[in-house]
């Protein structure tokens, strides 16, 4: 699934991405660690895993969305 990066605050890393339909997904830092990345700018365009549904969805994995 892809989305656009939202907000993210390196201290924690953690932030919130905007899905296409412009929900508000939550990320942690352990899906931000798990992607590898150093750093996150708010409009990169990435690359996310989900799981669970409605209230218990999450992301479990956040990574630049290349070509």
């Amino acid at each position: 699934m892809q989305a656009t990066a939202y907000t993210y605050d390196p201290q924690t890393r953690s932030g919130s991405v905007l899905l296409d339909d412009g929900t508000p997904l939550d990320f942690g830092a352990d899906a931000f660690d798990a992607g590898g990345l150093l750093l996150l700018r708010p409009g990169q365009r990435v690359r996310i895993e989900v799981t669970g549904e409605g209230e218990e969805r999450r992301i479990t994995l956040l990574t630049l969305q290349t070509l």
